[in-house]
């Protein structure tokens, strides 16, 4: 683990960026940019964070889910990191910051070492303390969903590299004990020791490094293209395909074709049918055959509107599906458009695809669109969390409340 000589670990999402309904329920520094989260990249190589700083909306659910208060250090050195700093190539840089030192993208701030009572929040370069040497830095801040994308395969292998040297890992040999397991490529493959490869399974690391988690099952007939890495108590259907560049969290069923995606955890896409170049928050369901395109018929670039009433975009990406909030269900049979984007609790069951720009809370049919009324949503929730052994804290419950009651407000 780099040293930062004993400077306490400050996280802030300083609220700048844009990740439509990814960031309703939960901070910047959730999002699942390689086989980790920031959080989670930033703990492992520097320890538990003193404090996570995030926009006053997402103070309450926050502490309630990490236990990590939003109060800074008064004394001492602290390192300030804003989560939206995800390149792990910036490892280094971070460790080496002195007293006094910065590291700057334009007028944000990726990092900076200060003494507690210089300690300011936001980051922002032009409000740093007088003195503070501020460093031009080659690293740049997630401003979009799909900047996630961008650095999703180096962030996917640095993880990796990182897990290989956790205790309870192994790397799978060229010729696995198991001549029934097939294993491919120069890359490694990290598995857990308490995760489940069944018969048949293909390790295709001609391209980068695999990673199961602890207690995940890879079953039957699957093939796992590398870099992508399977998260704790995850389960690979038979017959799936996990192409490159595909990560996932803890408790999530995946099958059918996945490639270049990332999923925060606890959803579900079981069967059937491609899910490509898309992003996914917590508790997804997508039905069987739930298909979505990735690229579109002109080949050219693909624009998406992060909100129903805000401005279309561009995203300098040829290849790009979908942005999915938390707990979107689609029916069986949903085909999904190229860019576009399902607002937190979408309930999608049409037989033509949904907007390209779904609202928060919408209740799809072919009957039409209303507003899914909040207590049998909630109601909902409560039942599938239940499922995973979980259960709402009263924080999830009100910030979940809240956006609804916002999206209500927006459409009136």
């Amino acid at each position: 683990m780099p040293s930062m000589s004993n400077a306490a670990l400050v996280l802030v999402d300083d609220g700048r960026g844009a990740f439509g309904p990814l960031t309703d329920l939960a901070s910047a520094a959730e999002l699942r940019t390689g086989a980790w989260t920031t959080r989670e990249w930033l703990t492992h190589r520097f320890g538990p964070p003193a404090a996570l700083v995030v926009p006053h909306a997402l103070a309450a659910v926050t502490r309630e889910a990490t236990g990590i208060d939003a109060t800074l250090p008064t004394t001492g050195d602290v390192l300030l990191v804003n989560v939206r700093l995800a390149d792990r190539r910036a490892e280094a840089a971070l460790a080496s910051l002195a007293r006094g030192d910065a590291l700057v993208a334009g007028d944000t701030v990726l990092a900076a070492r200060l003494d507690a009572a210089d300690a300011r929040i936001p980051l922002v370069a032009s409000q740093l303390p007088k003195g503070v040497r501020a460093t031009p830095s080659t690293h740049h801040a997630l401003e979009r969903p799909w900047h996630v994308l961008d650095g999703l395969a180096a962030s996917i292998a640095a993880d990796i590299a990182a897990l290989a040297t956790t205790p309870g890992y192994c790397t799978l040999p060229d010729a696995p004990a198991n001549p029934l397991v097939g294993r491919m490529g120069s890359h490694p493959v990290v598995v857990h020791e308490t995760a489940s490869i069944a018969p048949y399974v293909v390790f295709d690391a001609s391209a980068g490094p695999i990673h199961v988690g602890p207690k995940a099952t890879i079953r039957p007939f699957s093939v796992l293209s590398g870099p992508c890495s399977i998260g704790a108590g995850s389960t690979v259907a038979d017959r799936s395909l996990i192409k490159a560049n595909t990560t996932c969290g803890p408790q999530c069923r995946l099958g059918g074709e996945i490639g270049g995606t990332s999923i925060a955890g606890y959803s579900n896409k079981t069967h059937d049918g491609h899910l490509g170049d898309s992003i996914l928050g917590s508790w997804v369901n997508l039905g069987a055959g739930t298909d979505n395109s990735n690229l579109l018929n002109t080949y050219g670039e693909v624009p998406i509107r992060l909100d129903p009433e805000g401005p279309r975009e561009r995203t300098g990406r040829i290849f790009f599906g979908a942005v999915i909030g938390d707990h979107v269900k689609c029916a069986i049979g949903t085909r999904l458009m190229t860019g576009t984007v399902l607002g937190t609790g979408a309930m999608i069951a049409s037989s033509a695809p949904p907007p390209s720009t779904t609202a928060r809370f919408a209740w799809r049919t072919d009957d039409g669109e209303r507003r899914y009324a909040l207590p049998k949503f909630l109601e909902v929730m409560r039942t599938v969390m239940k499922r995973r052994t979980l259960e709402p804290g009263a924080a999830y419950v009100a910030r979940v409340s809240k956006v609804w009651d916002e999206g209500v407000r927006s459409q009136e």
